[in-house]
């Protein structure tokens, strides 16, 4: 058994959204990202299907060009290799769940650029 706290121990990085694992288990890994108001994560896509939601905030999520502002409680799943970015409209936390196959490492490489 395994166990994490989304909203404990929430560290923010200045320059860009803060990611931290949470959990990393044989069906796949969890991932929290802390973003301050204005921070974004650019388009980008993934190899493999995403599940994203927001723990806390506000964040206006893009898919292909397409606006989705997802608030406290939103969630969105998208398949793999499908272009979307992300911009906090407050300080907010999200949930990434991604495939056991993917690596944590691609979204740190997401939120540095």
């Amino acid at each position: 058994m395994k166990t994490a706290d989304l909203l404990s121990n929430i560290e923010y990085n200045e320059k860009r959204p803060a990611i931290q694992v949470m959990l990393d288990t044989d069906a796949g890994k969890e991932i929290r990202i802390a973003f301050k108001e204005g921070q974004v994560m650019k388009e980008h896509k993934t190899p493999f299907p995403i599940v994203v939601q927001i723990v806390e905030g506000s964040i206006d999520f893009g898919v292909e060009g397409q606006m989705h502002q997802l608030k406290k409680g939103g969630l969105i799943a998208l398949e793999g290799h499908v272009p979307h970015d992300l911009k906090a409209t407050s300080d907010s936390i999200v949930r990434l769940s991604l495939n056991k196959a993917d690596k944590a490492e691609r979204v740190e490489n997401v939120a540095r650029h």
